[in-house]
Parts: C-alpha cells; sequence; structure tokens
C-alpha cells in the first residue's frame, strides 16, 4: 500500500504518523487547508508540519491555496464543517489517485471535536468516486497521547479549528 495521509495539522498528524509508521505502510503526507485563517495562522501551521516533517522524515507534498471568503459565506456551522471536510478531503483523494497513491486518510480522524462519522462516510464515497481505498482508523484513541508529544516537540498547539468562523467561537 502506499497511502497519502491529508495533515490537517502538526499536533494531529503526530499519533497517526506513528501508527502508520508502526504498520510499516509507506506513506507521504499532504497539507491542503484552506479553511486556515488568518493568513499567519495558516503560515504558522503549514511551517509547524515542515517541523513535524522534517523531525519525523516525512515527505509532505504543500497545496498553499488560501480561501478565507469562501468560509466567511457559510452561516451555518455544520454545513460550514460538512463543506470544509469536502472540500479537503475531496483534493486529497483526488491528488492521491493522480499521483499512485493507493489508498489515502486524514489526521481529522484523530481529533474527538471533529465530526468523525461524517468524515469516515464522506471517505468511503470519495474511494468509489475516485477509485482509490479510503484507510480507516479511528486514531481518536491517541489524541491525547499524540498532543502530549507535539507538546513535547515544541509544535505550536492551535486553540480553534482553523476557520474564521471557529476563531470566534473558541
Amino acid at each position: 500500500m502506499k497511502l497519502l495521509i491529508h495533515i490537517c495539522c502538526g499536533p494531529c498528524a503526530v499519533y497517526p504518523v506513528d501508527v502508520v509508521k508502526k504498520e510499516g505502510i509507506e506513506f507521504d503526507g499532504y497539507f491542503y487547508n484552506p479553511n486556515i485563517h488568518p493568513i499567519d495562522e495558516f503560515e504558522r501551521r503549514m511551517e509547524n508540519v515542515k517541523i513535524l516533517s522534517d523531525k519525523e522524515n516525512i515527505r509532505v507534498y504543500y497545496d498553499s491555496e488560501f480561501l478565507q471568503s469562501v468560509w466567511e459565506e457559510y452561516t451555518d456551522k455544520e454545513k460550514r464543517c460538512k463543506m470544509c471536510y469536502t472540500k479537503r478531503l475531496e483534493k486529497a483523494a483526488k491528488f492521491a489517485k493522480e499521483n499512485n497513491f493507493t489508498a489515502f486518510t486524514t489526521t481529522l480522524l484523530v481529533s474527538p471535536y471533529q465530526n468523525h462519522q461524517f468524515i469516515k462516510d464522506l471517505g468511503e464515497n470519495l474511494a468509489n468516486e475516485y477509485g482509490i481505498e479510503f484507510f480507516y482508523r479511528d486514531f481518536r484513541f491517541g489524541f491525547r497521547e499524540g498532543q502530549k508529544k507535539a507538546k513535547e516537540m515544541g509544535l505550536y498547539r492551535q486553540k480553534y479549528c482553523g476557520c474564521i468562523k471557529s476563531k470566534e467561537y473558541k
């Protein structure tokens, strides 16, 4: 298996990366998060993924698309979050397929604060649509362990999900 891991941020990637490494799976990371706002926050999170990738020797592909206005248009939190998951995971599935990966997953599956079932169902639907496997693991059991390790590594641990609207709710 050649796995593409969509990485939302450095701290959330720590535990899933550990799991995949322990399972001996070949993988690369993919940073695509146009939801992260403002721009200085986006850059800080991307830089911390680079720090993690250097420390863990992970190849990561970066897409620096920044789309704050799209997230401002959604006033309904549930619809906004579902749009956000869909936009990012669809791009990851498409990138994985176009670059000869056999499967994709996301570090969003580590967070107890995300809509886990929606992400799982979305991943499976995108796998069918793009003809690629969705590598599902419930990484939530390792959330605290990953956060602890991220702190020990000196990674920036943000206080909100990412979009400008979620910053208002923190």
